[in-house]
């Protein structure tokens, strides 16, 4: 293997990749996002994603094909180096790098919202959770990769279990009327497009795996397995979620409580043990993404300073073999991220980072020949698509 290829025994199987990969997605997607894509699709909210579930199902089918060809770790970077692409493979590691960390403070936000919110707790509680699970989840980081797969494990699961049951129960109590933001002020197909843009960031997690592939056991057969099944699962969540809870709660409250709405379905469907239980599995959630993030990201950088095209730092490796100095950076520019963006913001920001990322990797698998030309068109279209809207929704043209 080339670059920062782990010496150490890969411990990533099938199951352990399916759950980097899940955790990475629904870590602060639905959590962080549910109530930033209600505000612009209403009603749709469950097509919006829908529409990105798809574009993630054949982004990642070039992604595994690409990976698989190449035979190493580091994604877009790696495919534009084998390209020849070497400008370009820098500035795009440094692209992936930003909108990763973007993303984990996204997920630290949730989980101190979350936390905070259990606990009727000031703000400045909401801020100091948020950064504790920073430092807390850098440091499992740093104890090595089998503690990080562990706890992924543990905490994938957990919250699979909560939310589809919280599903489960707004979708027997079927109330699709509360699913309407405003009845004065119906929210048109238009609308499941630009959420799709703005919330593409609960679906970046998938390919975290193609930064991860040194750690894998089997890895060109697990990659193939993981990845797929994992955005399937993914996507099915969101859409039970968006259609439940927004039945349980009603669209408006959930858009008024952003950054805790599942909380609040949880209370409306069973008082409060079923706010506590949501709020436990959001943290839990929440975690397991700035977990799963923080691991792929600084095994990327840690393969672009081995090529040169990042700081040498990146590249050190303690003596679990961990990349010890990119952990502690992504982990520190996300902490200053938590203290000066609002949520929203650092949502659009990564999906737009994100969708940029997916529709480049598309148009890679086509100019290459990898996988099937019909799949990365879907994806390459779809993404493409997405970052207009979403563009044409924060200069408030659509």
């Amino acid at each position: 293997m080339k670059g920062g290829a782990s010496a150490s025994r890969p411990v990533l199987g099938v199951s352990g990749a399916w759950a980097m990969a899940v955790g990475g997605m629904i870590g602060g997607g639905i959590f962080s996002t549910l109530g930033v894509v209600i505000t612009v699709a209403g009603q749709w909210a469950w097509l919006s994603f829908l529409i990105g579930g798809v574009i993630a199902l054949a982004s990642g089918h070039s992604y595994s094909a690409l990976t698989r060809q190449i035979g190493e770790p580091g994604g877009s970077y790696a495919y534009l180096r084998a390209m020849g692409w070497n400008t370009a493979a820098r500035i795009t590691a440094w692209v992936l790098v930003i909108g990763y960390t973007l993303t984990v403070s996204v997920y630290a936000v949730t989980f101190g919202a979350y936390a905070a919110n259990v606990f009727h707790a000031p703000e400045w509680v909401k801020l100091a959770a948020a950064i504790g699970a920073i430092i807390f989840l850098a440091g499992i980081n740093l104890a090595g990769a089998a503690q990080a797969n562990m706890l992924e494990k543990l905490a994938v699961w957990g919250k699979l279990i909560i939310l589809l049951g919280l599903a489960g129960l707004g979708l027997w109590h079927w109330a699709p009327e509360k699913l309407v933001l405003d009845p004065g002020q119906p929210v048109g197909l238009t609308g499941a497009l630009i959420g799709m843009g703005v919330v593409f960031m609960a679906y970046e997690g998938f390919q975290l795996l193609s930064y991860d592939y040194d750690e894998m056991i089997h890895p060109s057969r697990t990659i193939r397995i993981a990845m797929p099944l994992a955005i399937l699962v993914t996507t099915a969540t969101y859409i039970v979620v968006a259609l439940g809870a927004g039945m349980l709660a009603g669209a408006p409250a959930i858009v008024a409580n952003e950054e805790v709405s599942l909380a609040i379905a949880g209370r409306e469907a069973i008082g409060l043990a079923g706010f506590i239980a949501v709020s436990i599995a959001a943290t839990f959630s929440a975690g397991s993404a700035i977990n799963a993030t923080v691991f792929a990201t600084a095994r990327l950088a840690d393969r672009a300073a081995s090529d040169g095209e990042m700081p040498a730092l990146f590249a050190a490796r303690d003596r679990r073999n961990v990349p010890w100095f990119g952990t502690v950076v992504i982990s520190g520019v996300a902490i200053v991220l938590v203290l000066v963006g609002g949520i929203a913001q650092l949502v659009e920001g990564a999906s737009f980072v994100f969708l940029g990322v997916f529709a480049l990797v598309n148009w890679i698998a086509i100019h290459r020949g990898v996988g099937s030309r019909a799949i990365a068109l879907v994806g390459l279209t779809g993404s493409g698509a997405g970052a207009v809207m979403l563009v044409l929704h924060l200069a408030g043209w659509v």
